[in-house]
């Protein structure tokens, strides 16, 4: 695995590394939304993945790469849902400890699924500072190695296999990539720019939680102190080898509202008939909404998972109690 840039080569090795461990995901298309689009949609489903996220493919890759002797010690992050379930259930089929570190008021049925696949549960503020705290207090007790939810080369190479698998199918115009810390467009966009040069890569993120676009244009980190967003999923600080990565391989970063996430996740439902949580709904809100506008071209739009409070759906409850 390289450290100092990922490349093409880190991506297949992570593909052949977890085959056994994760699903290939299908393509979908509807020609209703396509007419709404302007353009040919692609929906790569990696709410069919296993763990109900595209998470799963990182966290095999981190787990399975670890010598024997690290693997022993365990393995710990912090997350607000689908890295810690994909992370506890790679350690569960490796057969090592796991602790997850988890902010309160985190979507319940994400925490649930971590303690479903037989994670140590470590409840934390719902703060970075909080989350780092206590995974720092954890790791020095139990000597776990930490697999970070998207800074961490192995966890960026195995998220880049989605795009692999798209590319191995249909050569888009345009790859739409959801954005929150930035592991999956990392590894994405290295895939797009090995495989296929003229793909456009264009990020999306909720604009209640838009430090990736003002990093991208600056050049440096630059959070949202308290980022406010429907898309639990989206709401992490970009990483810094995400962003050097990003910078060179992205073409643009968009931004939509949560009330655009909301009417394209009820439209995947009416239209696709399928389940899709929030935050893998802000690639089909950008395109329904002009931050992405084909003009007759083909995309690709990553669904990043279906793990959806299906109690809470966010058109059914009052929006002052998202």
């Amino acid at each position: 695995m390289s450290r100092g840039a990922l490349t093409l080569d880190d991506v297949r090795e992570a593909a052949a590394r977890i085959a056994p461990h994760i699903c290939r995901t299908p393509l979908m298309t509807s020609g209703s939304l396509d007419a709404l689009a302007g353009g040919k949609l692609h929906f790569k489903c990696e709410n069919f993945q296993h763990a109900g996220a595209f998470k799963a493919r990182g966290a095999a890759n981190a787990v399975f790469a670890l010598d024997g002797e690290s693997a022993a010690r365990g393995v710990a992050t912090h997350s607000s849902g689908n890295h810690g379930a994909a992370l506890a259930r790679a350690a569960a089929l490796r057969g090592i400890p796991c602790e997850v570190v988890v902010p309160e008021g985190a979507n319940p049925v994400k925490r649930a699924a971590i303690a479903r696949y037989g994670a140590k549960i470590v409840d934390c503020p719902p703060t970075m500072q909080g989350r780092e705290n206590a995974l720092a207090n954890a790791v020095a007790k139990s000597g776990a190695r930490v697999v970070h939810p998207y800074a961490d080369f192995a966890v960026m190479a195995g998220q880049g296999t989605v795009a692999l698998e798209v590319f191995e199918a249909i050569a888009p115009d345009v790859l739409i990539v959801p954005l929150g810390g930035g592991g999956l467009l990392s590894g994405c966009a290295t895939v797009a720019r090995a495989l296929s040069p003229k793909t456009k890569v264009i990020g999306v993120e909720p604009a209640g939680a838009a430090d990736a676009q003002a990093s991208f244009r600056s050049g440096e980190v630059r959070p949202v102190s308290e980022p406010r967003t429907i898309a639990d999923g989206l709401r992490a600080t970009i990483g810094r080898p995400n962003l050097d990565i990003i910078r060179e391989r992205v073409d643009d970063i968009v931004t939509v509202t949560d009330d655009e996430t909301v009417a394209a996740m009820r439209l995947a439902f009416e239209r696709l008939k399928i389940v899709i949580e929030p935050s893998a709904a802000v690639g089909l809100a950008a395109v329904m909404n002009d931050a992405i506008v084909l003009d007759g071209r083909s995309a690709a739009i990553i669904l990043t998972g279906g793990n959806a409070d299906l109690d809470r759906l966010p058109w059914s409850i009052n929006k002052e109690a998202v």
